[in-house]
């Protein structure tokens, strides 16, 4: 199946053969349904901890920093910001004002990066921002998000900010950036040029580290009948797999906490309150529960199933009450072993749209996760991944159908196999910008 020259490409990218091969079947055999028990729900594998439990989880998270843990918070970055200008792009092109233009014209004064396109109007304002500023090639974490009087702030720089509020551990900060590789001199260069006066301003020491997703996670892209697609120069497709590659990264991490957040999910100093207790409370009823299995593991009546049920990554999800279109978030799903777990699922792998609208409540990328076992080793994280929770989509090259693999995700299939806990967060900590206009909402404006 694969020329001399295939197998070359395959070495390159560090996949084998037989990760080919497994790949490529996949097309062929398509994955299983999940056995989908309910949405979850209030008392259905969400808790809403009072006022009252929910201080006493942030006092339980306080007394873990203040013993001196290592902490790290971990930041998807690696997306680039073309999907946030969709809008503008067309209008450059076409030139037609649609509202979305209007408002965006209208009101671009209100923008973080506003002032730099003063005295421009109509499409040489759109040019001189995607073009001469290269806000449709640049990353989301380095664009203006958010005006303040000492001058803008980058999604980048308001995750410094976060860390330093809920992710201090004896005065220090760790953060950790996954970034594509043609970023990654920006990123390192900006956050370099603003550590010294962050670190003088919140009067803690960052450390800041940074990976990329790797070639070998990439994915073989195929033919509509599940045979290698090729290129028009007669060379295999390769595609990134997705976010779901990123647990290779998270599994090279140092620390025995780490928060998961998305780049784009930040708001200005004033509505940092609930973010920071919400993050609080869900960091402390880890804590709480790992310490909790962690006393149990000790007990010699376990048996080797309880034992095995217990020993794994744990994780707490914060989840958001939707109140808009059905679709992913968690649910609970029968395993194998017939036991019932908490998962959090997309909407691709929800095959049934009944089940789809029971969901009352998604998942804005909001987790707190321990991945060291009773001893402080480090779990392997690829152990506990389910491969087969992948899914194929349907994409297109130079005209030609093709078909993509997407890998677990990493806060689905990537992690169904950890212990997994759900928390009802409100949706003020919930502030993800999709497109450039969403920059006008209050929420983003200082």
């Amino acid at each position: 199946m694969f020329t001399p020259s295939d197998l070359a490409q395959l070495e390159a990218h560090g996949i084998s053969v037989e990760k080919a091969e497994k790949q490529l079947q996949s097309f062929a055999t398509g994955f299983p349904e999940l056995d989908i028990v309910s949405a979850a729900s209030v008392g259905n594998g969400v808790l809403t901890p009072s006022e009252k439990e929910i201080d006493a989880y942030v006092k339980a998270w306080q007394n873990y920093l203040d013993e001196g843990h290592t902490v790290l918070k971990f930041v998807p970055a690696s997306g680039a910001a073309s999907r946030m200008f969709k809008n503008l792009f067309e209008y450059l092109e076409d030139g037609k004002k649609t509202d979305f233009i209007e408002k965006f014209l209208v009101e671009k004064d209100r923008f973080a990066f506003g002032p730099q396109l003063a005295g421009m109007d109509g499409q040489a304002a759109v040019a001189y921002l995607l073009k001469d500023m290269n806000y449709g090639n640049l990353p989301k974490g380095l664009l203006l998000f958010h005006s303040y009087e000492e001058g803008a702030r980058t999604p980048a720089l308001e995750h410094l900010v976060e860390g330093a509020m809920y992710a201090s551990s004896k005065g220090e900060v760790n953060i950790h950036f996954t970034v594509s590789h043609e970023h990654l001199p920006l990123f390192q260069a900006h956050i370099a040029d603003n550590l010294a006066a962050y670190e003088e301003k919140l009067g803690v020491k960052f450390h800041v580290s940074y990976s990329e997703q790797k070639p070998s996670t990439d994915t073989l892209a195929a033919n509509p009948d599940g045979t290698p697609f090729r290129t028009e120069d007669g060379k295999l497709l390769f595609r990134p797999g997705g976010h779901g590659a990123l647990i290779e990264n998270l599994n090279e991490q140092n620390a025995d906490i780490i928060f998961i957040k998305n780049i784009d999910n930040v708001v200005p100093d004033r509505l940092k309150g609930d973010t920071v207790r919400y993050k609080q409370l869900l960091a402390g009823v880890l804590v709480t529960e790992q310490k909790r299995v962690f006393e149990k593991l000790q007990d010699p009546n376990l048996s080797s199933e309880q034992r095995a049920r217990l020993a794994r990554p744990l994780r707490v999800c914060g989840v958001v009450k939707n109140t808009g279109e059905p679709g992913g978030g968690p649910f609970l799903v029968r395993e194998e072993d017939g036991s019932i777990s908490c998962q959090i699922l997309e909407s691709s792998q929800i095959s049934n749209p009944a089940l789809m609208q029971q969901a009352t409540y998604f998942n804005p990328v909001d987790l707190v996760c321990a991945t060291r076992d009773v001893e402080g080793k480090p779990y392997n994280l690829l152990d506990f991944v389910d491969e087969k929770t992948g899914f194929i989509s349907h994409k297109s090259k130079d005209g030609k159908e093709l078909l993509a693999l997407e890998l677990p995700g990493l806060w689905n299939g990537a992690m169904s196999r950890w212990n997994t806990i759900l928390v009802e967060v409100p949706v003020s900590t919930f502030n993800p910008v999709k497109t450039v206009n969403d920059l006008l909402r209050a929420e983003h404006q200082g």
